[in-house]
């Protein structure tokens, strides 16, 4: 029996192939906002043609994501929000943090995003202590903010009683003995966050 022959995509398949094509990730909202029926991509997803990776992303089939990818799903839907903390470590690779939530950080005015899926952390940062030791990523296609590395063990300190002191401790020896920060940099950051009494005697044993 001779097989059936594939029928062409649609004029709005074709439209979220085209999306899909230009980028690695996209929104369900970007398609929506075009104009194009949700159960596009319900029919692409079960012809092959896109693969869903959690709900309201989705990717083309063909593509692999990176190990970060829960990142990028994050930061496209929350796009004030940087990567902190535990999230920030995993991602420079210092210490053996492998968080099951994503860490983010938002100004106090910015609303929390509806995001159940990955699974999102909030702390909340203001003024220099939000804007300083960003660096710009890219990660499947998607902009992703992600403190550096001396800021991020600032910040470990600065919360240690939401994700204990144990954290900045591992952070700051696997940092400084793998010449991750400059002490200089750590000390500022210490400064801003306003831990230098708590990172004080844990800087001083590795400088000496």
């Amino acid at each position: 029996m001779t097989p059936r022959p594939k029928r062409p995509p649609s004029f709005h398949e074709q439209a979220v192939l085209e999306l899909a094509e230009r980028r690695s990730l996209f929104r369900a909202r970007d398609v929506l906002d075009a104009g194009i029926p949700s159960m596009t991509l319900s029919r692409l997803v079960q012809a092959g043609r896109l693969q869903r990776i959690s709900h309201g992303v989705y990717a083309p089939r063909e593509r692999d994501v990176s190990e970060h990818v829960s990142l990028a799903e994050v930061c496209m839907r929350a796009p004030r929000a940087v990567v902190c903390l535990l999230s920030a470590l995993r991602f420079h690779d210092i210490g053996t943090q492998e968080p099951g939530d994503v860490w983010i950080a938002l100004p106090p005015n910015v609303a929390v995003p509806r995001i159940t899926s990955p699974a999102v952390r909030v702390t909340r940062m203001s003024g220099e202590s939000f804007s300083e030791g960003i660096t710009e990523h890219v990660v499947d296609g998607v902009r992703v903010p992600v403190f550096d590395i001396a800021k991020t063990i600032a910040d470990c300190f600065k919360f240690r009683n939401k994700i204990g002191l144990d954290v900045g401790l591992e952070a700051i020896r696997d940092g400084w003995s793998r010449q991750a920060f400059l002490a200089d940099d750590l000390w500022h950051y210490a400064t801003l966050d306003r831990v230098t009494n708590v990172m004080r005697p844990y800087m001083e044993s590795l400088i000496t």
